[in-house]
């Protein structure tokens, strides 16, 4: 940390990824505060929140990219890195701590490794990375080509202009990451205020239910149902409720569960969706939102299974459908028991570093001493 006694602002080294659809902040933990609390603020400090334009930090005006990525080496056996996800909020002081987040994870594994708390391996290298979140494990294949990440590449996703070198990410034992089930409710299907939906945590609390039921076709654009506060105000009131079903306790200043409603594919996937994030629709889908709405569809009887076109084959590829394109994910599904299990989950993502050096906050906030 640098501080500048003249201009009074702390220096904090930082690098600025893209990490699959979203874009926020990689730290080294080292080089934030231990405690908690002035942690946070350093980050509300550095994204500009609480303001609508995050005019005084780098944060975008989007929860997409007003995030953070605080990593270390894991003391973890067979683990290499330690992951820490923080959702900043835009228009309020708060962080948020208790989801997982797949998009920035594809940007873990070279940020370590350009760090040094990791050797690259020619020409690829897998990072066994722990999300602090929530316990999650996962591996993420890095192209290495002698021993230097590469960023360029062919690999394309939706909502991401350009190509850039594929990240493969391979979820382990994901099932219960959050809320400590699959299905939390122990049920496929519940009703909350006359509405059935399916509480699913697969990687990230969702709950899934029909478009129709919510007076939508599903198909609307995002800016349509950000504009449509009947329909957010309708969302929340069964968050709430759903959020003390799944055993997360009051949801009301959280990030999770996420919303999402489903349809029937239109452009050959398996199941169209909008989720809310939770309170924004979301320009796509997150990467563990994408996981748990696709597994949603898998549960005979279901709001998602009765509209989706899952395809057959062990293990299948589940293209979800989003209002900027489509997310597939590889779902390797055991059905010889009662109801189906997931047995792993994998997908492909695509990073990109886009700046590194310094983010100022005031010194006022923190001085830049650590323990």
């Amino acid at each position: 940390m640098v501080k500048n006694a003249a201009l009074q602002q702390t220096a904090i080294p930082s690098v600025l990824m893209r990490g699959g659809s979203s874009k926020g902040l990689f730290f080294l933990a080292s080089d934030l505060p231990s405690d908690i609390e002035t942690r946070d603020n350093v980050l509300l400090a550095a994204m500009g929140s609480p303001d609508v334009r995050q005019i005084d930090g780098i944060g975008g005006a989007d929860p997409l990219t007003s995030k953070v990525a605080i990593v270390s080496r894991s003391d973890m056996d067979g683990v290499d890195i330690d992951f820490l996800f923080a959702q900043v909020s835009v228009d309020a002081a708060k962080v948020d701590t208790s989801p997982n987040c797949g998009n920035m994870l594809a940007g873990v594994g070279p940020f370590a490794i350009e760090h040094g708390l990791i050797d690259a391996i020619d020409p690829e290298t897998v990072v066994r990375i722990h999300t602090v979140n929530t316990g999650m494990i996962a591996d993420a294949a890095i192209q290495t080509p002698g021993g230097v990440v590469n960023y360029g590449g062919d690999a394309r996703i939706d909502s991401v202009p350009g190509s850039s070198a594929p990240v493969k990410i391979s979820f382990l034992d994901i099932a219960g990451s959050v809320c400590g089930t699959l299905l939390p409710t122990g049920k496929t299907v519940d009703t909350i205020q006359g509405i059935e939906v399916t509480c699913v945590d697969n990687g990230m609390p969702v709950v899934v239910m029909r478009a129709e039921d919510m007076g939508i076709t599903g198909y609307e654009s995002r800016d349509q149902l950000n504009n449509d506060d009947a329909l957010k105000a309708r969302l929340e009131e069964l968050r709430i409720p759903a959020g003390e079903l799944m055993r997360l306790g009051d949801v009301s200043e959280r990030v999770v569960p996420k919303m999402t409603m489903v349809a029937a594919p239109r452009d050959g996937g398996a199941i169209c969706t909008r989720t809310f994030i939770p309170r924004v629709c979301h320009a796509s889908i997150g990467v563990l939102g994408a996981v748990s709405a696709a597994t949603a569809c898998v549960f005979p009887g279901t709001p998602g299974n009765a509209l989706s076109d899952l395809p057959d084959g062990a293990p299948m590829s589940v293209s979800v459908e989003h209002p900027s394109g489509e997310f597939t994910i590889e779902l390797d599904v055991d059905y010889s028991g009662d109801l189906p299990t997931v047995r792993q989950a994998a997908l492909l993502r695509t990073t990109r570093k886009l700046f590194a050096g310094q983010v100022f906050i005031p010194g006022k906030i923190w001085d830049g001493v650590t323990d």
